[in-house]
């Protein structure tokens, strides 16, 4: 994953319809970031039940964990689990109901998704987008949807060896993760994205509040990619912290030692250069 699902980055509401912050030059709401060019305006998707429908008729059979709370005259949304090659991974799947969607307020969220600190791999077309928390993947949910794929903004840099990573402490589940940086930093406000990923809050205590993602991997290699992937973008920095078989993706760069010294991990970073 690249900068792996940020925290405080609260699931679009299914379509994506609201408006950006901030102001334009004459006081009033900022332009809309277009639809990129590349996205096709077909096919569109009734709704995101639809999108899964289309995965599974694909061989990307894609079990719903959680829905949105979004207004069905606007547009649905879901979370769902998909698993390739045996590699399970989700996927938030928003789709602006058919009759009613503007393209620009798509392609304002997409803008905003694919921008730091989210830096999302996205799969769009029509009227839906796809985030892929498993960037790897995304090719292959794009050919099953008939969209294209939208990475990060940002060029990507060349690999480049990563630290050598301590196998051990490992954990049982991300709760447990979660806890462990809690006691170092804090992790207010958990946000559940699936069985192995949470995001929270860090230095609500001290004042200082800024966002995390905690997320378990199967294995070093899947562990190794997702580290990999979220400092691969110019222009997009990063700290993390990671060992055995986790990763704690932090906002506030200024923690990467205190967190690794209090979870016995080492620090992988990157300053966007």
């Amino acid at each position: 994953m690249n900068k792996p699902v940020r925290a405080l980055f609260a699931v679009a509401t299914a379509v994506a319809l609201t408006s950006s912050c901030g102001v334009g030059e004459d006081g009033g709401p900022p332009a809309l970031v277009p639809m990129p060019k590349e996205v096709p305006t077909k096919p569109e998707y009734q709704d995101a039940d639809a999108v899964v429908r289309a995965l599974g008729t694909a061989g990307i059979p894609c079990k719903v964990l959680r829905r949105s709370p979004a207004d069905p005259k606007f547009g649905t949304g879901l979370d769902c689990r998909a698993e390739i090659k045996g590699t399970t991974f989700e996927n938030q799947i928003d789709v602006s109901n058919p009759e009613n969607y503007q393209r620009d307020r798509i392609g304002d969220s997409i803008a905003s998704r694919r921008k730091a600190p989210y830096s999302h791999t996205l799969v769009a077309a029509g009227n839906w987008y796809v985030r892929v928390m498993e960037p790897r993947y995304a090719p292959r949910i794009a050919q099953a949807l008939r969209g294209v794929v939208l990475r990060p903004e940002g060029d990507k840099i060349p690999d480049y060896p990563l630290p050598s990573i301590p196998a051990e402490p490992r954990y049982k589940n991300v709760g447990a993760l979660a806890d462990a940086l809690d006691a170092a930093v804090g992790c207010a406000d958990r946000k559940s994205q699936g069985s192995a990923v949470i995001d929270c809050t860090t230095g609500k205590k001290s004042g200082t509040p800024n966002c995390a993602t905690l997320a378990l991997h199967a294995t070093p290699a899947d562990r190794d990619r997702t580290l990999r992937e979220a400092i691969a973008y110019k222009g997009v920095p990063a700290t993390l912290v990671t060992a055995g078989n986790w990763t704690v993706n932090l906002c506030d760069d200024g923690l990467g030692e205190r967190v690794a010294r209090a979870l016995r991990g080492r620090v992988v970073r990157y300053d966007g250069g």
